[in-house]
């Protein structure tokens, strides 16, 4: 289960890292450190300029392949279902004492 988790950091630092480098941030003023006695601060502004994403869409024709499907009989298990063994019992030998 620890593999599974093995890429999240490197995977949220590589989006953090694109995401940033799409941006040209640029600190327009200084920012103040808050009173001890938590009445504020104030808080540095920063100009942000994204780049011009153009999204738009078109049609296309994709050609996908015939499936055909055979349906189990009646008499067939489905997947998953569970199934009963096949035992046939024999009747005993006749013992002679």
């Amino acid at each position: 289960m620890k593999s599974r988790y093995k890429w999240l950091i490197p995977g949220a630092v590589l989006l953090t890292t694109l995401g940033m480098a799409g941006c040209d941030v640029e600190k327009t003023e200084e920012g103040e450190m808050p009173e001890v006695n938590v009445e504020g601060g104030k808080m540095p502004e920063y100009d942000v300029d994204t780049p011009d994403v153009d999204v738009g869409t078109k049609e296309k024709t994709v050609t996908v392949p015939d499936v055909d499907v055979d349906m189990p009989d009646d008499d067939e298990p489905d997947v998953g279902e569970p199934v009963e063994p096949n035992v046939q019992q024999t009747p005993p030998a006749n013992q002679q004492n």
